[in-house]
């Protein structure tokens, strides 16, 4: 046990930890493109706020948060998902009373207690959005068009944009019914979790990824069909502002998603590629959330991504990541006397912007180029006693096999 990472948990090592960078730098980038501020909040947060922000009839809540008594018997939960915790920052530094949007972008580890499967980890990272403080149906599309152009930019191209309406608190209770009374007749079908959730959230059965309660579910009443004109012109907004930007999207009436705080627009993206669990992102409008927290009713919109299935599906099309950067410089030093002017040159080189390294096992000259040549280092300078009595080095270019005498004086500059 003391040499197996925890179940539902993974190490990322140096080559698949380049790939999260290279998907963090883009996403900070895209970010600051649109003029959202990064933010970073706490890994665990007081419990009653997924309760109350996420539903404490949800799954999350049920079955999926790790919540824990501190030494002080308060109840305490690692982070479950990205939303509420930002919410909770919102009101608790008073942001709310400045001057309108707020948009924040975080990347954070959500922890969740569930069957691990590819690309369903107990923690994972996600990279986020939330846009607070405006209803203006052009926040959603700035939303949803920033992913978009997140996985386009990354090289991601075989998904699809999936988008619904589920209304808002005025027309919700006309839907609910008509689906309570739909259901009630075929809950004998339906699986024990969507049985379970029936009597909680009846809409959430229609999230349900059993292929026998969706043969089931084919003929049920859908949000879309029970908006208040008010949600339906949102929606229709939403869909002409992305139609605008040249945004493909598919109506899918079904698509509701997994926390009770969301209102009218619900996206989500799709790959067809990383097997049945395919979402590798999505998000929605929650115009309550603020107010369920505590703060004033303040409307919000926001998405968040799941790295580690996100990775999945670049890689399931095949998309090339950047190389990491080489070693610049490796310094083979021979003899004591080298070796400590090796370790001041090394700060040279370092404080010049190279990436340099020098060997510390030992190894003679041919074994030092090889370890070099693993390294991919692009050039070797090669140091011993007689270079040291002339004060100079013989620099090699690893790729021609060229060789340079440079004064010691001057092979940062050269070097550079």
């Amino acid at each position: 046990m003391l040499t197996t990472a925890p179940r539902g948990t993974m190490d990322i090592l140096p080559a698949q930890a380049a790939k999260f960078q290279h998907v963090e730098n883009v996403f900070r980038t895209l970010c600051r493109q649109a003029n959202f501020q990064e933010i970073r909040t706490p890994m665990f947060e007081h419990s009653e706020l997924f309760n109350r922000a996420v539903g404490e009839q949800t799954d999350i809540v049920q079955k999926e948060m790790y919540t824990f008594l501190d030494r002080s018997e308060r109840s305490l939960t690692l982070r479950a998902e990205g939303t509420a915790p930002v919410a909770r920052a919102f009101i608790e530094h008073g942001i709310y009373a400045q001057a309108q949007p707020t948009k924040y972008y975080y990347i954070a580890q959500i922890f969740r207690y569930e069957k691990p499967q590819q690309g369903r980890l107990r923690q994972h990272q996600q990279c986020g959005v939330e846009f607070f403080g405006t209803r203006h149906p052009y926040a959603d599309v700035e939303v949803i068009s920033l992913a978009y152009r997140f996985y386009r930019q990354l090289g991601l191209r075989q998904f699809d944009l999936l988008l619904n309406t589920i209304g808002c608190p005025e027309c919700r209770p006309a839907y609910r019914q008509a689906l309570t009374e739909f259901l009630g007749s075929r809950l004998q079908h339906l699986c024990p979790d969507c049985q379970s959730r029936f009597e909680r959230n009846p809409m959430r059965v229609l999230d349900c990824k059993q292929e026998a309660c969706q043969a089931f579910l084919q003929d049920a009443p859908t949000p879309v069909d029970y908006v208040c004109p008010s949600c339906a012109e949102h929606y229709q907004q939403v869909k002409e502002g992305l139609t605008a930007l040249g945004i493909e999207f598919k109506e899918n009436p079904r698509l509701v998603r997994g926390l009770d705080y969301y209102t009218n627009t619900a996206f989500e993206f799709y790959s067809y590629h990383i097997g049945a669990q395919g979402a590798i992102g999505g998000g929605g409008r929650y115009d309550g959330l603020v107010e369920s927290c505590g703060g004033p009713a303040t409307p919000g919109v926001g998405f968040g991504i799941g790295t580690e299935r996100l990775i999945m599906a670049l890689e399931a099309e095949g998309v090339t990541f950047p190389a990491p950067p080489a070693v610049d410089v490796f310094i083979a030093a021979l003899g004591s006397q080298a070796e400590a002017r090796a370790l001041t040159l090394l700060g040279e080189l370092r404080k010049a912007d190279l990436i340099a390294e020098f060997d510390l096992m030992g190894r003679g000259l041919k074994a030092q180029m090889k370890q070099a040549s693993r390294l991919g280092a692009k050039r070797v300078v090669v140091l011993g006693d007689n270079e040291l009595e002339r004060g100079v080095a013989i620099v090699r270019n690893m790729s021609s096999g060229e060789q340079t005498e440079v004064s010691l004086g001057e092979l940062a500059n050269y070097l550079r």
